[in-house]
């Protein structure tokens, strides 16, 4: 489907984010993929159903496969996607996870445990030699990095590499990362998961999920499994999120220089204790964030100095920040996630999760600045 490009030069990522994944050259044609609002195909042709895939999907999976490499799969959300990939475990599999995981899936996995569809071994993700330790017989281990909302940075090429000694199959959440800042197949992964509500779609005006397999034979059997499992998006939703695709590029610069001056800001504010943020030299993650990222990201934690209704009071008191879930639009997003019943007991009540978007970076501080100065009050 993708134009007429020269064969023999690579195009840059930022390029290729604007332009694979669009129809053919034919004059009097669109430049993009039309929304195609049908269920239903003439037979003999391909598509038949719209549950199996169509236009609208494969443009978007072929743009994703030209950034990530392997075979992309696009469902209706993360969790679908997700869910698909636990679904083709063996009953009873050892699945090894992180700790801090996104809640859905955390408690999908929790879940899947206690009814002994699985085994689940948690773990330290950004200790490399527990994770190594708990990998002894494992099906799968289920990676995130960096962790939502810890932002923990895990040492994918050294998980993947004894993972795959005791034949587990290794699943990266890189939705924090996106594919710009992360190529987590390439440090060894088998599938990588995104979360294209988030960053990838950008306007959050939208629900999808992306899988990316390096390996064909399993590409499509996550494929299968969106079939039977009815996960196939909608062609808007395609639509909308391939034209976010095309904005990554600049929009993960500005958020990410922006998060980089909110960041090393925080640290020398008086009422916060502790800045989670891989690009300050001081984070534990900052080593390997260096080695295996193109940079650290929009996504930053810090912790209040005060109780939980001080943390919550900072979120509600921001005017350009929206108090708000979700992350990785245009808009700048804050949220204190032990508000929701389902988080993590061991993420820190004061814990507040920044999502920073394509404000002024200025303006963004001087605005939590003065929320942050409430719990002073």
């Amino acid at each position: 489907m993708v134009g007429a490009m020269p064969e023999t030069h690579t195009w840059s990522t930022e390029s290729l984010l604007v332009h694979a994944g669009r129809p053919r050259v034919v004059p009097g044609d669109p430049v993009n993929v039309p929304i195609e609002l049908s269920s239903t195909f003439y037979a003999g042709g391909d598509p038949e159903y719209a549950r199996d895939g169509t236009r609208s999907m494969r443009a978007l999976e072929e743009a994703i496969e030209s950034i990530e490499g392997g075979s992309a799969v696009a469902f209706a959300s993360g969790m679908a996607a997700a869910n698909a990939i636990l679904d083709l475990l063996r009953p009873g599999a050892i699945v090894v996870a992180a700790e801090f995981t996104y809640t859905g899936v955390a408690l999908r996995l929790r879940e899947l445990h206690e009814r002994g569809a699985i085994e689940l071994r948690l773990v330290d993700i950004a200790d490399t030699t527990s994770v190594v330790a708990a990998l002894t017989g494992a099906d799968a281990v289920w990676i995130e990095s960096p962790t939502n909302p810890m932002m923990e940075i895990a040492d994918i090429p050294a998980i993947s590499a004894t993972a795959h000694t005791v034949g587990a199959l290794v699943v990266c959440d890189s939705t924090f990362a996106t594919p710009l800042g992360q190529r987590s197949l390439s440090l060894g992964a088998d599938v990588v998961l995104h979360s294209a509500t988030k960053a990838i779609g950008g306007h959050s005006d939208c629900l999808m999920g992306l899988a990316v397999s390096a390996d064909s034979d399993m590409g499509e059997a996550i494929r299968h499994r969106r079939t039977l499992l009815g996960a196939a998006p909608g062609a808007l939703e395609c639509f909308l999120v391939l034209r976010g695709l095309r904005t990554l590029g600049v929009r993960y610069a500005r958020s990410q220089a922006s998060a980089e001056i909110i960041a090393a800001r925080l640290q020398d504010h008086p009422v916060v204790s502790r800045v989670r943020y891989p690009g300050l030299a001081g984070d534990p993650g900052h080593a390997l964030s260096r080695r295996d990222m193109t940079g650290p990201g929009f996504m930053i934690a810090l912790e209040v100095d005060g109780d939980a209704r001080a943390a919550q009071r900072v979120a509600e008191s921001t005017q350009l920040w929206i108090h708000a879930t979700s992350l990785g639009g245009v808009e700048s997003l804050i949220e204190r996630r032990r508000r929701w019943a389902g988080e993590n007991v061991r993420v820190p009540d004061t814990l507040l999760r920044l999502s920073v978007g394509i404000e002024n970076a200025d303006d963004l501080w001087l605005d939590l600045d003065q929320a942050l100065n409430t719990v002073r009050v």
